[in-house]
Protein backbone atom coordinates (compact mmCIF):
# COMPACT_ATOMS: atom_id res chain seq x y z
CA UNK A 1 0.00 0.00 0.00
CA UNK A 2 1.44 3.50 -0.87
CA UNK A 3 0.63 6.81 0.83
CA UNK A 4 0.48 9.94 -0.87
CA UNK A 5 1.80 13.27 0.99
CA UNK A 6 -0.22 16.49 0.73
CA UNK A 7 0.57 19.56 0.94
CA UNK A 8 -0.04 21.34 3.92
CA UNK A 9 -0.94 25.50 3.86
CA UNK A 10 -1.35 27.32 6.32
CA UNK A 11 -2.90 29.80 4.96
CA UNK A 12 -6.37 27.56 4.79
CA UNK A 13 -6.85 27.37 8.31
CA UNK A 14 -6.41 31.32 8.80
CA UNK A 15 -10.26 31.93 7.95
CA UNK A 16 -10.91 34.43 11.02
CA UNK A 17 -9.39 37.48 12.61
CA UNK A 18 -9.69 35.36 15.83
CA UNK A 19 -7.17 32.56 13.90
CA UNK A 20 -4.97 35.06 12.10
CA UNK A 21 -4.30 36.91 15.83
CA UNK A 22 -3.11 33.53 17.63
CA UNK A 23 -0.89 32.41 14.78
CA UNK A 24 0.83 35.96 14.63
CA UNK A 25 0.46 36.41 18.60
CA UNK A 26 2.55 32.56 18.78
CA UNK A 27 5.33 33.40 16.14
CA UNK A 28 6.27 36.89 17.96
CA UNK A 29 6.35 35.07 21.24
CA UNK A 30 8.73 32.59 19.70
CA UNK A 31 11.01 35.38 18.90
CA UNK A 32 12.53 33.85 15.44
CA UNK A 33 11.99 36.94 12.99
CA UNK A 34 12.34 34.86 10.20
CA UNK A 35 9.42 32.92 10.92
CA UNK A 36 7.70 35.87 11.97
CA UNK A 37 8.22 37.55 8.27
CA UNK A 38 7.33 33.74 6.57
CA UNK A 39 3.83 34.09 9.25
CA UNK A 40 3.21 37.49 7.78
CA UNK A 41 3.77 35.88 4.02
CA UNK A 42 1.14 33.02 4.91
CA UNK A 43 -1.45 35.97 6.24
CA UNK A 44 -1.39 37.62 3.24
CA UNK A 45 -1.74 34.41 1.31
CA UNK A 46 -4.88 34.00 3.44
CA UNK A 47 -6.21 37.36 3.01
CA UNK A 48 -5.30 37.97 -1.22
CA UNK A 49 -2.26 39.25 -2.45
CA UNK A 50 -3.82 41.15 -4.94
CA UNK A 51 -6.05 43.32 -2.18
CA UNK A 52 -3.08 42.89 0.20
CA UNK A 53 -0.69 44.79 -2.59
CA UNK A 54 -3.32 47.06 -3.64
CA UNK A 55 -3.88 48.34 0.49
CA UNK A 56 -0.42 48.39 1.03
CA UNK A 57 0.72 50.26 -2.00
CA UNK A 58 2.78 47.56 -3.19
CA UNK A 59 2.55 45.73 -6.28
CA UNK A 60 2.31 42.24 -6.16
CA UNK A 61 5.50 41.14 -7.42
CA UNK A 62 7.17 43.71 -4.85
CA UNK A 63 4.84 41.72 -2.19
CA UNK A 64 5.94 38.37 -3.10
CA UNK A 65 9.51 38.66 -3.35
CA UNK A 66 9.31 40.91 0.00
CA UNK A 67 7.78 37.79 1.95
CA UNK A 68 9.58 34.81 -0.04
CA UNK A 69 11.77 32.56 2.07
CA UNK A 70 14.90 33.85 2.85
CA UNK A 71 13.83 37.74 2.02
CA UNK A 72 15.02 40.39 4.17
CA UNK A 73 12.21 43.26 3.97
CA UNK A 74 12.67 46.82 5.33
CA UNK A 75 11.06 47.09 8.56
CA UNK A 76 8.74 50.02 7.04
CA UNK A 77 7.32 47.14 4.31
CA UNK A 78 6.17 44.98 7.21
CA UNK A 79 4.57 47.52 8.91
CA UNK A 80 3.37 48.89 5.19
CA UNK A 81 1.68 45.01 5.45
CA UNK A 82 0.56 44.32 8.46
CA UNK A 83 -1.58 48.01 8.60
CA UNK A 84 -2.78 46.52 5.06
CA UNK A 85 -3.86 42.89 6.60
CA UNK A 86 -5.35 45.30 9.58
CA UNK A 87 -3.11 44.15 12.53
CA UNK A 88 -2.29 46.13 15.11
CA UNK A 89 0.88 45.27 16.96
CA UNK A 90 1.37 46.09 20.43
CA UNK A 91 4.14 46.43 22.77
CA UNK A 92 4.09 45.53 26.47
CA UNK A 93 5.87 44.59 29.46
CA UNK A 94 7.98 41.44 29.11
CA UNK A 95 7.82 38.80 31.49
CA UNK A 96 11.62 37.55 31.73
CA UNK A 97 13.09 40.93 32.46
CA UNK A 98 13.30 42.31 35.57
CA UNK A 99 13.60 45.69 35.25
CA UNK A 100 12.53 47.16 38.64
CA UNK A 101 15.80 49.39 40.70
CA UNK A 102 16.98 48.08 44.12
Amino acid sequence: MSQTLTTFDIATLLDSDEAISHYLSQVLADGDNEEFLRAIGHVVKARGMTQIAKDSGMGRESLYKAFAPGAKPRFDTVLKVVHALGIDLCAQPGHLINHSTH
